[in-house]
């Protein structure tokens, strides 16, 4: 008979940890290379102010920085960490992986290690996979880190896609618990939709049908979250804080209008940040935690959605 391991009764969240480069690119700098304006941008998408990396930046070195931030809050040495989750659709390459590179740069001896590509649900796809792991014992202590370089796929001149998207990350450190700190999950994709999102080949840069993905994220990811909170026993009431990822202001106002969260404190990070895929809904906690906009142990629900078309949430106790 094969033995199995025993893991803990639950997993939660000791901590995050951010990185955004130090490059600010505002509306007026795009106006000066596009047919856009200030108004025109804030008033589709919500963003004043995207951070842009150095051509001296990969996504290893965005996951690095913010991976050891989140080491570094969580109190636990790189000798606890067992393995490592890199959530990302903008690698330079698709070989090495980033999960090793980046456990090797902090010191974490040969964890488990692979990179997630669930686009801009990367993170709630990880996050989920580490609850997993810690919770069958297959790993003690995990890094999970979104990290995307989204600039070195979009075409700077183009005004459907130079306006949203930018770099950052954000990395949690998941560990085990008696009292479960992350729910259920609930995830999925629709397939059928997936050239709404698209990089046609490793020449081309990433297109979209906005208005596609406008109408699909406004109508079918409430739902969603709605049977996160219910999965995880939490009312919509009861929730503190409503991270989604940061695709568009018009989106994540349109969904907490339909979650009923009325009490909650909504992320809008993309105002500031832009839109960086995997790396949003960790950047826009790191920062709401920071602030301290939120309370530490309070439920929070966050959910992922973008290119696949697939999309994840969950309800998550805030550190």
């Amino acid at each position: 008979m094969i033995k199995l391991p025993t893991g803990a009764p639950g997993a939660k969240i000791l901590a995050f940890g951010d990185y955004q480069p130090a490059r600010v690119v505002t509306n007026d700098d795009l106006a000066k290379v596009m047919d856009t304006n200030d108004q025109w941008i804030r008033s589709r998408v919500g963003i004043a102010e995207r951070r842009i990396a150095g051509p001296d930046e990969g996504v290893a070195d965005l996951a690095v920085a913010a991976g050891g931030k989140a080491l570094a809050n969580s109190g636990l040495a790189a000798a606890d960490i067992d393995l490592v989750i890199v959530a990302t659709c903008s690698a330079e390459t698709l070989v090495p992986n980033v999960s090793a590179t980046v456990a090797h740069r902090l010191d974490i001896m040969a964890p488990g290690a692979y990179d997630v590509n669930a686009a801009c649900a990367g993170f709630a796809y990880g996050l989920a996979n580490a609850s997993d792991a810690v919770r069958s014992g297959s790993a003690r202590n995990v890094l999970v880190i979104g990290a995307e370089k989204m600039s070195q796929w979009v075409d700077q001149t183009d005004r459907s896609t130079a306006i949203i998207f930018a770099d950052g990350a954000g990395a949690a450190v998941v560990t085990g618990s008696d009292i479960p700190g992350i729910g259920p999950v609930v995830w999925g994709s629709s397939g059928a939709d997936a050239e709404k999102i698209i990089v046609d080949d490793r020449h081309s840069y990433i297109r979209q049908d906005g208005q596609g993905v406008f109408r699909w994220a406004t109508t079918a990811m409430h739902p969603v979250a709605l049977e996160a909170c219910e999965r995880a026993g939490v009312k919509p009431s009861e929730l503190a804080a409503f991270v989604p990822h940061q695709a568009n202001l018009r989106i994540i106002h349109a969904i907490a209008r339909k979650l009923g969260a009325e009490n909650a404190v909504v992320a809008e990070d993309i105002v500031t940040a832009g839109n960086t895929s995997a790396a949003s809904i960790p950047l826009a906690l790191s920062h709401m935690i920071e602030r301290g906009d939120v309370p530490s142990g309070r439920p929070a629900l966050i959910i992922g959605f973008g290119a696949g078309l697939s999309y994840a949430a969950q309800v998550i106790q805030i550190p």
